[in-house]
């Protein structure tokens, strides 16, 4: 079968390599769709810290049953999504029913290769039906699902004052769920390209480039209160340092991005406002179903969110430009 391995950073290659064995409690799949994400990006250029080389990326995946047991839930030719976040089932976190922080967790697609292949091999927990779905609408389920979990976490509430600081694939997601919770959102990124889309297609009213105006808009929006929640979906330490300050006095900071770097905060300003600091990784398989819930009712407008489809034999020309042109590029979907 074909994959797409990223043996370096900045090399990726189309390589043939066996079928993988389907092991008891198993389900092939038939890899139909991947979305990129800013994962894969981080690790074409070297800046993923959870990865080892070579690697085959890919972990927003869609396709169709090809094998499974007899005794299986599911059925040959029958559309799912998967669950890349492979848990261990019985460390602190399993027992805490928080798999998507699993101590031993296997990411597909960093820890151990992913989805950028024709079949995959994955135990049938990781599986979701997503039928009624297309397959394109199937591969945004996982981001999809981060910005739901991170949304989830913090608690949002009907007319709270959010501020999603980055507008990358992420950022949307977590704004879409906040939006969708009744909360008043706004949403900031250094590129304006990212801002004019989120407001033109995805109608987002409240959208601020930064630049030294910034704090002046953010202090007219919450009446120089700051926000009742700040999340942050960058890649960016110096970002996460800075959303401290846009956080209001008894608020809560939610960072959805990882950084290889050391964070630092003023610890007067985060204790006389007991700001609540959280963290949210990954998204577990009550957000994956809820997300699929709302795309079957509509709520999300999932065809505005996939602005880019490429062949997946592309991958090595395709990468570098997109990442040269991240501004346009909200989701990018491979097709194999």
């Amino acid at each position: 079968m074909k994959a797409i391995i990223c043996e370096t950073p900045n090399s990726l290659a189309v390589i043939q390599r066996e079928l993988p064995v389907r092991k008891p409690g198993e389900v092939r799949v038939r890899i139909r769709r991947v979305g990129l994400c800013g994962t894969d990006f981080h690790i074409y250029t070297g800046k993923q810290p959870y990865l080892s080389y070579p690697r085959v990326m890919g972990h927003e995946l869609s396709g169709e049953i090809a094998e499974v047991d007899p005794s299986s839930a599911y059925a040959p030719g029958q559309v799912v999504t998967i669950n890349p976040y492979l848990a261990c089932g019985h460390c602190i976190a399993c027992r805490k029913e928080k798999p998507n922080c699993c101590v031993n967790i296997q990411v597909m697609g960093v820890h151990i290769d992913g989805g950028m292949a024709e079949f995959v091999c994955v135990p049938e927990s990781a599986i979701v039906d997503a039928e009624g779905l297309s397959l394109e609408q199937a591969a945004m389920v996982e981001f999809l699902s981060i910005g739901a979990h991170a949304v989830r976490r913090a608690r949002v509430e009907p007319k709270e004052r959010i501020l999603v600081v980055g507008a990358g694939p992420i950022g949307i997601a977590a704004a879409l769920f906040a939006r969708l919770a009744g909360a008043d959102v706004s949403l900031i990124d250094t590129v304006g390209q990212r801002l004019d889309y989120a407001a033109d297609k995805l109608d987002f009213k409240h959208v601020g480039v930064v630049d030294d105006a910034l704090l002046q808009w953010l202090s007219v929006r919450t009446e120089g209160e700051g926000f009742d929640c700040v999340f942050d979906a960058t890649g960016s330490a110096r970002a996460i340092e800075d959303g401290f300050r846009h956080v209001c006095h008894g608020g809560r900071y939610v960072l959805i991005s990882v950084v290889r770097d050391t964070i630092s905060f003023s610890d007067p300003e985060f204790h006389k406002r007991e700001m609540e600091l959280m963290g949210s990784r990954n998204a577990t398989r009550e957000d994956f179903r809820f997300v699929i819930d709302c795309i079957r009712s509509g709520l999300i407008p999932t065809e505005r969110l996939n602005t880019h489809t490429f062949e997946l034999e592309d991958m090595p020309t395709i990468v570098p430009y997109y990442i040269k042109n991240l501004g346009t590029v909200l989701k990018a979907i491979g097709r194999l």
